[in-house]
């Protein structure tokens, strides 16, 4: 039970200053060996708990997609969900998040078997936000889960080209959320806060 209790403890260091490196330097910039030497441990180390870096990452971004899941959620149950979108975007924009996610997307695309945790991994941000949605009571013309789909999207999109554009800012992933919940209400008629259109020259 001790060496099943080590291997726990390694296998969590590794994946902590393995986050640690790839948000802030990348994905591409960060080796297998720098990992190791950095946790303290062999190169070995890392391969005794990984078949490689690329699992590796999958299970860090993984572990950072099930925290930023919980406080959309947490966003979406607010008094004003969207005022609360456009401050977790400005953060989640402006970390190694976007970046991580496109260099390791562009590193496995050959890969069949990572492309396709990918594709898992996508759905269950969609279906999980949708959810969160959905347990507001919010309902509308349009289906919430295609709503939801179209934002990710567009997330996705903008953060690819923040990576590569600093400038680029989600305000227009902010002025959709606000589109699309006004097309929604929740269930005894009440609207949402924050989706009354800005003021002309605001």
């Amino acid at each position: 039970m001790r060496r099943e209790e080590s291997r726990t403890r390694n296998r969590a260091a590794l994946i902590s200053t393995a986050r640690e490196l790839f948000l802030r330097d990348g994905y591409q910039a960060t080796s297998i060996a720098r990992i190791a030497a950095e946790s303290g441990f062999t190169t070995g180390a890392v391969y005794s708990n990984f078949d490689g870096k690329a699992q590796l990452a999958l299970v860090v971004l993984q572990e950072i997609q099930a925290e930023r899941l919980a406080e959309l959620a947490a966003v979406i149950d607010s008094a004003d969900p969207v005022q609360g979108l456009a401050d977790w975007t400005s953060a989640a924009m402006a970390s190694g998040w976007p970046r991580l996610e496109l260099e390791f997307a562009l590193d496995v695309r050959g890969d069949a078997a990572l492309v396709r945790a990918e594709a898992d991994r996508r759905r269950a941000l969609v279906d999980t936000l949708t959810e969160a949605v959905e347990r507001r009571g919010l309902r509308g013309p349009i289906p919430v889960r295609t709503l939801v789909d179209a934002a990710v999207n567009l997330a996705i999109g903008l953060a690819t080209r923040r990576v590569i554009d600093p400038t680029v800012t989600a305000d227009s992933l902010i002025e959709l959320t606000r589109a699309a919940v006004g097309l929604l209400s929740e269930e005894g008629g009440g609207a949402v806060q924050g989706t009354a259109p800005p003021p002309e020259g605001g």
